[in-house]
């Protein structure tokens, strides 16, 4: 097999320690080689922190990446939502026409107001629906890898990314655990007889989940490994945004030490934590090399980061272009030609099997009732769908002829655009709070 299956391995050779001592490293200081793939953390650690990230963090503040149109108030498709927490009252206000719009929640149950709080979409907005509408004009439609709302409905509005980031909202327990508990036991590919270590909603310890994880085919490993890297980018997330401190003038934000080790350190999660940080390395080059190869898309001269201010835009796709060509140059590239291969009939069954399930955890989103988790949620797993969509439309983008005047064989609509380079921004930020929690932790332990 190519080097891929391994890299599918992602980590699992890769030395973490519990850092009891001087002689030992932190639990989050995973290091090492990549397996037979010849990539290393400290390869990416350096080249996300240093080449990557200050870029990425530029681009996605510029008004075509920070609003992200979104249905809010799609209906679970799956259960029925009793809990009180998801009553109309904490729903969100759609924006008018007004160019200063605010969405706010209502809290109905005392144990969830200040869940709501924190987890309430602000819905301002520095332009009106006409310029959206215009915006709307210069996107392209293409099939994709996964469920994205309808951008015409009344129920779908612009949010504006930075004015709700991803952070600590009190959504947590049981209503949480019944969201990933779906994800990764009906749409993991996993049988219900495998059960998974640490799992709150089950009793079993999970003995020999990972004997059946690696006796998967590499497409299904890879799956997991996704979804367990993804997971663990949003628990970092979380952990580096915490609520500190709350009073009547500001609410303090910032790392919470305590609750990234509940989440990652080797002892108290029983070996897991480090597994999931391996993940998340995973899901990085995943993503890193769809950005590397969606290149020529992006370089055609028919293509803008249209929002009406030339000046701005022609700007914007310089930048655009730069972060592209940086990802193209990582000198360790996944390796995603082992994927669907063998026997065409099987593979394309297994691609298809793949891609639905896929598609059914962006479903799921919509059972999320946290609205700013719905919106993260929604926003990432649209943005490692378009990601998977451009690593298997490898032909396609080649054959893009370069006139202005042909639509592309490979399109991209806005809403995946702006996903895809938010998903990787959040996934790149992820690594770069690796490094905070790696010195917090250690001065600490001085």
């Amino acid at each position: 097999m190519k080097s891929f299956i391994l890299l599918a391995l992602v980590l699992t050779s890769v030395h973490v320690t519990t850092a009891g001592s001087a002689a030992h490293r932190c639990f989050c200081q995973v290091t090492g080689t990549l397996d037979d793939c010849a990539c290393d953390v400290e390869t990416i650690d350096s080249f996300n922190n240093k080449e990557i990230f200050p870029k990425l963090q530029k681009l996605l503040s510029s008004d075509y990446f920070r609003f992200y149109k979104v249905n809010l108030n799609n209906p679970c498709p799956f259960w029925t939502d009793h809990s009180q927490c998801g009553l109309k009252y904490c729903a969100v206000k759609p924006c008018t026409e007004v160019v200063e719009s605010h969405i706010v929640y209502m809290a109905h149950i005392k144990e969830c107001e200040k869940a709501e709080k924190l987890g309430a979409v602000d819905g301002s907005l520095r332009y009106n629906k006409f310029y959206f509408c215009e915006w709307k004009k210069h996107d392209d439609e293409s099939d994709r890898f996964c469920m994205l709302d309808d951008e015409d409905s009344p129920k779908s509005q612009y949010v504006d990314l930075l004015l709700n980031p991803e952070r600590f909202t009190g959504y947590k327990g049981p209503e949480a655990w019944r969201i990933w508990n779906s994800i990764y036991e009906e749409n993991c590919f996993k049988p219900y007889s495998v059960k998974r270590p640490l799992n709150p909603l089950a009793s079993n310890s999970g003995q020999g989940f990972y004997r059946w994880l690696e006796g998967l085919c590499v497409e299904k490993r890879a799956f997991f490994r996704l979804v367990s890297g993804l997971h663990a980018s949003i628990n970092t997330h979380l952990s580096a945004r915490y609520l500190l401190d709350e009073n009547w003038f500001e609410m303090k934000w910032g790392h919470n030490v305590s609750e990234f080790q509940q989440r990652f350190d080797e002892e108290l999660t029983e070996g897991e934590g480090p597994k999931r940080l391996r993940n998340l390395y995973f899901l990085y080059l995943i993503e890193l090399r769809a950005l590397a190869k969606v290149l020529p898309y992006f370089e055609r001269p028919a293509f803008h980061l249209y929002t009406g201010q030339r000046t701005q835009d022609n700007e914007n796709k310089k930048l655009l272009l730069e972060l592209l060509h940086v990802a193209k140059s990582f000198p360790l590239h996944f390796d995603e030609t082992a994927l669907f291969a063998g026997n065409k009939k099987e593979a394309m069954k297994l691609k298809e099997d793949f891609k639905m399930t896929f598609k059914n955890i962006s479903r799921i989103m919509d059972c999320v009732e946290c609205f700013k988790c719905r919106l993260w949620g929604k926003l990432q797993t649209q943005g490692l769908g378009t990601a998977l969509k451009i690593l298997f439309s490898e032909r396609q983008i080649e054959a893009m002829p370069n006139m202005s005047n042909t639509n592309p064989s490979f399109q991209l609509s806005r809403q995946e655009i702006v996903s895809l380079f938010n998903a990787f921004g959040r996934i790149s930020t992820s690594v770069r709070e690796l490094e905070n929690f790696r010195s917090l932790l250690s001065n600490l332990k001085q």
